[in-house]
């Protein structure tokens, strides 16, 4: 799944460096109507420069959509430019 979520953003943004963590361990005992995971990236790309938070997150959203509709549960976003994460 980690590498799905991957493919698709590395289709659509110039990524610097991405970490994406599979937290689905940490919600066993949700309820499984929707057995969808629950994940945590963190995206680095400099498509982000002069983009408001909102839009990042947008981007991110957009890009995993079908995703979203089964296969993903929650998902946690942190968007930098390369400047912003050498802070």
């Amino acid at each position: 799944m980690k590498n799905k979520i991957l493919k698709l953003l590395q289709s659509k943004i110039d990524i610097h460096k991405i970490q994406i963590y599979d937290l689905s361990d940490k919600h066993k005992n949700h309820n499984k109507s929707n057995s969808g995971g629950h994940y945590k990236i963190h995206v680095i790309s400099d498509d982000f420069i002069n983009m408001a938070l909102l839009n990042r997150h947008q981007i991110i959203y957009s890009i995993l959509d079908e995703m979203l509709k089964d296969e993903i549960h929650a998902l946690s976003i942190k968007t930098q430019t390369i400047t912003e994460s050498e802070k």
